[in-house]
């Protein structure tokens, strides 16, 4: 299947696991999914071209010698349009359905007013996914059949890792646009290569940030910590430092490896690879036992 055709229902994430995990790191890649289902085409008002503006383009791609390295890599095959997995079960946006929403749905959240909710409202460039009103049978649906396999995979992955050597360190992989929005633009936020989220601090121990930091520097990137991306709800969620689980959230700028236009791997592509390569091994090497006393 070529990327960004319509699909068939199918198993809703790949996860490739190494024959002998070596590592307490779980990689994960929530938003480069490009299985798009025909029925989801045929109700958008969009054409696929600007469906795909929000997926994280080839993202698993980049971390893909995870697996032959020690650690485990998960990555969603459904698009970030149809389902995000990065928000919670029930982050929905009430002006998109025709009928009432569970009691317990968070309707408030910052991301459902800005129409990212786990059901999107709109793309990454604005435009409005849908022409008409969705009922909360297709959003239950949805996330009954995508989102929460693909939680249960991530979170079985983490605790066997834990289990397994006594901590278990996530880092969540996504990338982000080469030019940033009108508000950083007008503050003078110049946007970098990396940005590290850590909820600020609270989802990962400050000192396997600075690890990641360090190396990324080393290899000639620039590097900012929690601004504008301090982390969604996956690194909100799983980071619990006192439990000995820690979630970092990487952020890749798309201009090192994409042609954002067309959303093909750029000149800049293997050069990305070879360098993620050595960032997960030097993960590998890290004092793990550490993590888990920290906090």
């Amino acid at each position: 299947m070529t990327v960004g055709e319509p699909s068939t229902p199918s198993a809703p994430f790949k996860l490739r696991r190494p024959a002998a995990q070596s590592m307490a790191v779980v990689f994960a890649s929530p938003h480069s999914g490009t299985d798009y289902p025909a029925d989801f085409l045929a109700g958008s008002r969009l054409a696929l071209d600007s469906l795909r503006r929000s997926e994280d383009c080839w993202v698993d791609e980049l971390f893909a010698a995870a697996p032959s390295l020690g650690a485990p890599l998960l990555a969603a095959l459904f698009p970030r349009s149809f389902v995000d997995p990065n928000r919670e079960a029930l982050e929905l946006d009430p002006q998109m359905f025709g009928d009432a929403l569970p009691r317990n749905a968070n309707t408030t959240s910052p991301r459902v007013a800005a129409g990212l909710g786990v059901i999107p409202r709109v793309v990454a460039t604005g435009e409005e996914i849908y022409g008409r009103k969705l009922a909360f049978a297709e959003a239950a649906e949805r996330i009954q059949r995508y989102w929460r396999p693909y939680h249960a995979a991530l979170a079985a992955e983490i605790e066997a890792t834990r289990r397994r050597f006594g901590t278990c360190v996530l880092i969540d992989c996504h990338s982000m646009p080469s030019a940033g929005g009108t508000a950083e633009r007008e503050t003078g936020w110049d946007r970098v290569d990396f940005v590290l989220g850590d909820c600020r601090g609270t989802s990962c121990a400050p000192w396997l940030t600075e690890q990641v930091e360090i190396t990324l520097r080393r290899l000639g990137y620039t590097v900012a910590r929690n601004n504008p991306y301090s982390g969604g709800y996956v690194t909100q969620h799983y980071g619990r430092p006192a439990e000995a689980i820690h979630a970092l959230q990487i952020e890749v700028n798309r201009g090192l490896y994409l042609d954002e236009a067309s959303l093909r791997r750029g000149p800049g592509f293997p050069r990305l690879v070879s360098d993620m390569t050595e960032l997960i091994r030097s993960l590998a090497s890290l004092p793990f036992g550490l993590a888990a006393a920290a906090e």
